[in-house]
């Protein structure tokens, strides 16, 4: 080691050496100001969350309130701390001021995302639990970020579906439940109000479907070849495939049990001379 690569280390030892004793009980003091101010912040994000709940408050506002909370708390122990270490405030913020311009500009689509973000949790067009179909997609909420909206369907599949492009979009919210449309086709000579009433017997009997919400059932069109018959109702969209296929097997039963038949498909065809 040469003679000026000792002397630079000897000036930063004695730099150190000196910080150290100038500012040894500010740092210790910042230490703890720190560790309180995390500590505070989990236990008022807690007791937030806790007074939310009591007060039947929706889930993601609760959410958004605790994390506000202990954010909020957490930074204002950083801002005390800092001082402490010999390092002035008012520049630091200047310049993460400057720097969040530059990045609001570099990141607007982000931006935009919390933006609706906010604009969901206050204005609350559907919540936890919710079954929302929006961008051609559907399923349960399950979670509201300020980012993205996290969604589950019956494959148990994650569908994360950024904020912006629910809000100003045509959004569908059908609670609990998924919209069920059938069709069956019955012979023309076929007594549609005993058909009708057969289905609905059936499908009353199947487990996950409505009971809030009546089964709609009646005649849709007059086919070719057939009298085609509507079915409407409400299944848990955590299971609507599995109630689709059985809600299809009790159709097919109950016209069987009728003793109504589901006509081929006929065409006639006439040869002129």
């Amino acid at each position: 080691m040469g003679q000026e690569e000792l002397e630079l280390v000897t000036d930063l030892y004695n730099m150190f050496v000196t910080y150290m004793v100038t500012y040894s009980f500010q740092i210790f003091g910042a230490i703890v100001v720190l560790v309180l101010g995390i500590f505070v912040g989990r236990w008022v994000s807690n007791l937030v969350l806790a007074l939310c709940g009591k007060k039947s408050l929706d889930i993601t506002l609760s959410r958004f309130f605790a994390s506000a909370a202990r954010i909020a708390i957490i930074v204002s122990a950083a801002l005390i701390a800092l001082p402490k270490l010999g390092i002035q405030v008012t520049p630091f913020l200047a310049a993460v001021g400057a720097l969040g311009l530059g990045a609001g500009l570099a990141m607007q689509g982000l931006l935009s995302n919390y933006g609706a973000g906010l604009s969901i949790i206050f204005s609350r067009p559907f919540v936890v639990g919710d079954t929302i179909r929006v961008e051609g997609v559907f399923g349960v909420v399950k979670e509201v970020h300020l980012a993205y909206t996290l969604l589950s369907n019956e494959d148990e599949e994650l569908i994360l579906v950024p904020n912006k492009h629910i809000v100003g979009e045509i959004l569908h919210n059908s609670h609990t439940d998924t919209v069920l449309e059938l069709s069956v086709g019955v012979a023309y000579d076929s007594d549609t109000d005993a058909a009708i009433a057969a289905i609905s017997a059936k499908l009353s009997k199947i487990d996950g479907l409505s009971e809030e919400r009546a089964i709609q059932i009646g005649i849709d069109e007059f086919g070719d070849s057939a009298i085609n018959i509507a079915v409407r109702a409400w299944a848990r969209t955590e299971r609507f495939h599995q109630i689709r296929f059985a809600a299809n097997q009790a159709i097919k039963d109950a016209l069987s049990d009728a003793n109504i038949s589901i006509p081929f498909p006929q065409r006639e065809v006439r040869m002129l001379s």
